[in-house]
């Protein structure tokens, strides 16, 4: 973290943390991705998960660790991957972005500063800025996935589905996290709110995506919503079941609303509450 930065956020953020940023044929996007994330933080670990295009050609004079995986193997084999390397060199809390472009390396101070007002909790970038850029069918999609989280966390999380996060290294060594692919974002938070008592809180920022009137490019996303989202649901459900006595979730659930981190107050719990569209409880 630059000087500039530290200021600019009104606390000193946590300083020994890896930028892991998991990527497949990304090479539209990826060293623009990569050289944002090393002008906020030192150590930058990157997964190529399989790419053949060129993806880790693109990034190989930049000072990042590299790793590689000969066939894809999926995202959640890469976040695995990148926190056990993490971990391996020492460091203190992990940042994930994902290679597109989609994630702005500019947030990385506020959810550092965040992470540093709230100690032990996992951070989210949550996509609450300019949410009409998002598409409806990714926001509804988005809220009902809250909704799914808030049932295996017992607690509601704002934007569950984004890919920029802060692990504390407490939740990047938790063990035998089922699920592949999206599913494992989905399960890491409910495992670390089940074994540890982990809790989420969501920094506001831009949605950003491919618009008429925006000149950014973005390649198709991996996301493909009734695959991914029918996978994350069932996985969920089953896991609620398993956890048993629903009630007592369904009243955790009612009174923990969603933590949002927005020292400007635009977006209070109270304030997000009363705009989101979300399933109750």
């Amino acid at each position: 973290m630059t000087d500039a930065s530290i200021a600019a956020t009104g606390s000193a953020p946590p300083g020994n943390v890896a930028v892991v940023i998991p990527a497949l044929n990304e090479a539209l996007r990826i060293r623009d991705v990569v050289q944002g994330a090393l002008a906020q933080c030192r150590h930058v670990i990157v997964i190529d998960d399989g790419s053949d295009d060129g993806t880790a050609e693109r990034i190989s004079d930049l000072p990042v660790t590299l790793l590689r995986h000969a066939r894809r193997m999926g995202k959640g084999a890469s976040l695995r991957d990148g926190f056990r390397e993490a971990l391996r060199q020492g460091r203190d809390g992990v940042l994930t972005m994902d290679g597109d472009g989609q994630h702005s390396a500019g947030d990385i101070p506020r959810l550092l500063a965040a992470a540093a007002r709230h100690p032990g909790h996992v951070v989210i970038g949550a996509r609450l800025r300019k949410r009409a850029n998002q598409p409806t069918y990714r926001r509804l999609a988005n809220q009902f996935g809250d909704w799914g989280i808030a049932w295996g966390t017992g607690y509601q999380v704002a934007d569950s589905q984004s890919g920029q996060r802060y692990y504390p290294a407490a939740v990047c060594a938790l063990d035998d996290v089922p699920g592949e692919d999206f599913v494992f974002e989905a399960q890491i938070l409910i495992s670390a709110a089940r074994e540890l008592g982990t809790r989420c809180v969501s920094v506001p920022i831009e949605s950003r995506y491919k618009t008429v009137h925006s000149g950014e490019q973005f390649r198709a996303s991996h996301f493909k919503p009734l695959r991914d989202f029918s996978r994350i649901t069932s996985h969920i459900v089953l896991q609620a079941l398993r956890h048993g006595d629903m009630l007592a979730v369904h009243r955790s659930i009612r009174a923990n609303p969603p933590l949002i981190d927005d020292p400007d107050g635009e977006f209070g719990t109270a304030s997000f509450a009363r705009t989101s569209t979300q399933p109750s409880g």
